[in-house]
């Protein structure tokens, strides 16, 4: 009897053993590893959600494919003194036009503004001048025609044996003079630009280019000397800038320089020459400076500001950086800096621009890393990422 009582006792602890073995668990314990499991996702959350505001995650394939150059910055910009200029024309681009002669303006062909071609008659002056010269050419004509008849005479009169050959050659030279007077009458009536009746002078312009002063008033008599026009070639336009002398001696040929035309305008020129000596009255030096390029509405007599860089000389506190690197972000200027994961955009203050690249003068520190060629996707990236958290 005992020994049945401990079979069945023995039994129920095996099956109690066996179904504590395979329960699915306790609850509390399930509890648990849920509590575990959504922590791990609230970490990976919360690490998400702390990226810094700007951050562009980028692999390093991705920078590759999307060409996007990296730059290491460092100490060391170009040194750039600023100077007024002033916008000139070079003599050979501009043109005074005079009145050649006393008389009255009969004709008046170009106005301020319009544009002329060289040898163009723009004007015509009445004067008697011209009926001077007319009347010279024909005197000349004549006076050939005589003395024409009277070699043909000569030379029949020597080929008969009957004058000498002293004769012969007397009357030939004197042609031959009347003849050379011809042709500076001639030469006379076409450089005045007579008319063909005798009676009014042209005006004509020396170069191509547009007027830029026209105090010619039809009707009106003018004196031999008196302004008619002014005439400047746009292309032919240079700029002086005044060189303080102790500056002077650091600028030379073939430096580059960048204007500035206002509205943030900027075109390139170089130092084509620098006066070798002072003036007597300012104690300064002309910088001539030519442009890159025609700019359309660039007038002489306009103010500009240079910038003017020394060759070899270079400011060694200083930061500069590619121009593409630099971005407009919210307003504000900023580059990209490269991190483990991607890009971090960051606020700087510009400075000076020249030769495709700008100075930072805060925001940046030496031995950073930036994006320079295509930066501009970065920005694209970022302003792309805002918008579909703002939605």
């Amino acid at each position: 009897m005992k020994r049945n009582i401990l079979i069945a006792v023995a039994a129920i602890f095996v099956a109690t053993a066996a179904t504590w073995a395979f329960w699915p668990g306790d609850p509390a314990m399930h509890a648990e590893d849920s509590h575990d499991e959504s922590d791990d996702h609230g970490d990976n959350h919360d690490e998400e959600g702390s990226l810094p505001e700007g951050f562009v995650g980028i692999s390093d394939q991705q920078i590759e494919d999307a060409s996007i150059e990296i730059e290491s910055v460092q100490l060391g910009a170009a040194v750039e003194l600023v100077f007024p200029a002033t916008v000139a024309a070079a003599p050979s681009a501009s043109a005074q036009i005079d009145a050649r002669a006393s008389g009255v303006i009969r004709s008046v062909n170009k106005n301020l503004g319009d544009f002329v071609r060289q040898g163009e008659v723009i004007a015509r002056i009445e004067s008697g001048e011209a009926a001077t010269l007319a009347s010279q050419v024909a005197a000349a004509r004549a006076r050939v025609d005589e003395l024409s008849a009277i070699y043909d005479r000569e030379l029949r009169l020597f080929e008969a044996n009957v004058t000498a050959r002293q004769d012969l050659e007397s009357a030939l030279a004197n042609l031959q003079v009347a003849r050379s007077e011809l042709a500076r009458a001639q030469s006379a009536v076409a450089a005045a630009g007579v008319s063909g009746d005798g009676r009014s002078l042209a005006v004509t312009s020396p170069i191509s280019g547009q007027v830029t002063a026209a105090p010619i008033v039809l009707g009106s008599f003018v004196a031999a000397g008196d302004e008619l026009y002014r005439v400047v070639n746009p292309n032919g336009l240079q700029v002086e800038v005044a060189l303080p002398s102790a500056d002077a001696i650091r600028i030379q040929p073939g430096d580059d320089a960048v204007l500035l035309l206002g509205e943030n305008r900027e075109i390139g020129a170089r130092v084509r020459s620098v006066t070798p000596a002072l003036d007597l009255e300012s104690r300064s030096a002309t910088a001539v400076l030519a442009l890159a390029s025609s700019v359309p509405g660039l007038q002489p007599g306009a103010f500009l500001q240079a910038r003017i860089r020394p060759s070899g000389e270079i400011a060694h506190d200083s930061i500069s950086i590619p121009e593409d690197a630099v971005q407009i972000i919210d307003g504000q200027e900023s580059v990209f800096v490269r991190t483990e994961r991607g890009f971090q955009a960051r606020p700087v203050v510009a400075g000076a621009r020249s030769g495709g690249r700008v100075v930072i003068e805060s925001g940046l520190a030496p031995g950073s890393r930036i994006a320079t060629a295509n930066a501009f996707l970065l920005k694209a990236e970022l302003e792309k990422e805002e918008a579909e958290h703002g939605h």
